[in-house]
């Protein structure tokens, strides 16, 4: 279940913050378009009623005379003639007696639709009733119901320019929101894509740049000077880390590398099959350096050995790799050598290296050999192997010098 929740894709900052935008600005058009529906509605009833009541009450100071003198035809015309002009929909005059007078209807063929009738019901319940008098006596009364069509279309006309202002201002609303968001979104994508090359890559040199938005720029400030205090803790680990790995990897009295960065450099040489082919290995035992030692000392005897990590380093130059496995006890790696001819040169080149006296800084001097044994790389399939045949052809060297010198 994790797992799945972990693995689901996730929306960006942009398209979240985009679709609140839009959510934001619907729902806020919305319910504008409603209350303003609901209030041109409502205004609308008033007017119409009002409307409606002036026109009735204008019509039966109209008819007051054809009551007076029972005229049904001139009634009939006059409300013809009002109802023609578009004033309402149907009217009927009644008598004091409340008898029909005259009536006049748009009649089957001019009425509105069912929907423009119902919203017109709704707008006028009922028609309107106008009592017509004379000499302060009822003498009939006007009943009128407001056109159908002339409302509809109003209310229609109404509501979509309403609409169309919402909906221009929506997209206008919609379009200054983006690009004061693109802003926003610019700059959290700056800081996040330096906050995840620092996370991913260790890129501590990586700064957030200049923002136009004060609060972003104050942010990016602050984290540019964390960045700062993180590069330079960075720094200082990786100079102590490169201390403590020379430390490891070297010998603190002569300066070459120490047995451990032997064995590690060797099996890599016996697992490249490519270097192992003209590759060899010496072995060095100091002949005499327990004589000096116990002749003129631990300080004389240091002196030695550094001299002899000298002389190993001038004869390897930046081709052959000198080691010190400990006391007097070195190793050197071969590298370019074709054949054992080439190895048995280097050796008796190596060998004259050791031959003038070293100085030991008490005035005195002193000459010292080192034996050496050789294995080949390509003739051993293992770290094993290579260093048990340069060892044994050491001691088998140093041996025999046993025997010449009395």
């Amino acid at each position: 279940m994790n797992k799945e929740m972990t693995s689901a894709p996730r929306p960006t900052f942009k398209r979240t913050l985009r679709r609140i935008s839009i959510i934001s600005v619907l729902i806020t058009m919305t319910l504008v378009w409603l209350l303003l529906c609901i209030a041109s509605v409502v205004t609308l009833k008033q007017y119409a009623q009002r409307n409606l009541e002036l026109t009735s009450a204008t019509m039966s100071r109209s008819l007051e005379a054809t009551l007076v003198f029972n005229d049904a035809a001139a009634a009939n015309d006059a409300l013809a003639s009002l109802g023609k002009q578009g004033q309402f929909s149907a009217a009927e005059l009644l008598d004091r007696y409340d008898h029909r007078f005259a009536a006049w209807s748009m009649g089957p063929n001019s009425e509105a639709d069912p929907l423009s009738q119902l919203v017109s019901q709704w707008l006028f319940p009922h028609p309107i009733r106008q009592r017509v008098w004379h000499n302060n006596l009822p003498i009939g009364e006007l009943h009128l119901t407001a056109r159908d069509s002339l409302i509809g279309h109003f209310l229609w006309t109404s509501l979509a320019v309403l609409t169309g202002c919402l909906v221009f201002a929506s997209l206008v609303a919609l379009t200054i929101t983006r690009t004061l968001h693109n802003g926003v979104v610019t700059a959290l994508q700056n800081i996040t894509d330096v906050v995840h090359d620092v996370r991913t890559n260790r890129n501590f040199s990586r700064r957030v740049s200049q923002e136009r938005i004060q609060e972003f720029h104050r942010f990016g400030q602050d984290f540019n000077s964390l960045l700062d205090e993180m590069e330079e803790w960075q720094l200082k680990l990786q100079a102590k880390n490169a201390q403590l790995m020379r430390t490891a990897m070297h010998d603190p009295l002569t300066g070459l590398a120490n047995r451990a960065a032997f064995r590690i450099r060797i099996a890599a040489l016996m697992n490249d099959s490519s270097a192992r082919n003209n590759s060899a290995l010496l072995f060095l035992d100091g002949d005499d350096f327990k004589r000096i030692n116990d002749t003129w000392g631990h300080a004389a005897g240091d002196s030695v050995l550094i001299e002899v990590a000298r002389r190993m380093v001038e004869f390897g130059g930046g081709q052959h790799q000198s080691y010190r496995l400990g006391g007097d006890e070195f190793a050197i790696i071969l590298y370019s050598v074709q054949s054992e001819h080439d190895v048995l040169r280097l050796c008796a080149a190596l060998t004259q290296q050791f031959s003038p006296s070293y100085e030991l800084h008490n005035g005195f001097s002193s000459r010292m050999s080192l034996s050496i044994g050789y294995a080949l790389s390509w003739q051993h399939h293992s770290v094993e192997a290579l260093l048990e045949q340069a060892d044994r052809n050491m001691y088998l060297v140093k041996h025999q010098r046993s025997k010449i010198t009395p």
